[in-house]
């Protein structure tokens, strides 16, 4: 066995069309998975699946709701009868909404937690009953935050969503890891994203977190690389119930 060699493995990442999501799909991709590209934008996951079959990977694309549950039994269905079984889910896909809590509506509230845990929930259950039934073991990687463990004013649906995300991390594992699944989750700090690229050029913000960050940087997508090939990988086998934060040590210092 080598420890982190994914051939033959099939990997579906939601959200996956650009930013940090593409950049986990190449590197699983590198790694050797089947890579599933997901996006509800069809030019943007259509240049994805081009750029990343250009390199020579082996990738498929989808396309669904991520918050609706039929569309998902769907999707997995589809992908089912031809043949195709995620070994490896890493839900990713999300969004956020900045606005004081008391001037937030329920309506806010409810898209901010359906797209960021309700859907993680939803497409882990249904990839987990695939996986269950297989008996071959597999691979529930949740995309968490900074915010799954601290919060800041104008963003608490998100924080409360993200938060979700860690403990549903962890009933999952109490819950599948008899079946040889190994559910875990990874915490990103900030990121140079095209969604956070206003911030990165707002002097004050970005001194903020070059400040405030021990690695004196901001975070790329390709950060996160090393870190979900190592939890899609045999080398986390004994792995289970654990966000790791990717954060270049900003939760570490006060």
């Amino acid at each position: 066995m080598t420890l982190f060699d994914l051939s033959g493995k099939t990997a579906l990442i939601t959200g996956s069309s650009g930013g940090l999501g593409f950049a986990m799909a190449r590197g699983l991709a590198q790694a050797g998975a089947q890579v599933i590209l997901h996006g509800r934008n069809q030019d943007k996951l259509h240049e994805a699946h081009l750029a990343l079959s250009g390199e020579g990977f082996n990738v498929l694309k989808i396309s669904f709701d991520i918050t609706d549950e039929a569309a998902i039994e769907k999707a997995l269905g589809n992908l089912k009868e031809d043949g195709v079984y995620v070994d490896i889910l890493v839900n990713n896909a999300g969004m956020q909404l900045r606005k004081p809590l008391v001037e937030l509506t329920r309506n806010e509230w409810d898209t901010v937690i359906n797209t960021n845990l309700s859907s993680a929930f939803l497409l882990g259950r249904n990839v987990a009953r695939q996986m269950i039934a297989r008996g071959q073991g597999g691979k529930v990687i949740n995309i968490g935050s900074l915010m799954s463990s601290v919060a800041r004013p104008t963003v608490g649906a998100y924080t409360a969503a993200k938060g979700g995300v860690r403990l549903l991390t962890q009933s999952m594992a109490a819950e599948w890891a008899e079946h040889g699944i190994q559910s875990n989750a990874i915490g990103p700090g900030y990121m140079i994203t095209e969604m956070t690229q206003p911030l990165v050029d707002d002097p004050d913000f970005n001194g903020w977190i070059t400040g405030r960050t021990p690695s004196r940087r901001w975070g790329t997508p390709e950060d996160l690389v090393g870190t979900v090939v190592y939890l899609a990988s045999p080398a986390s086998n004994y792995v289970n119930g654990q966000i790791i934060y990717v954060d270049g040590g900003m939760l570490a210092v006060l």
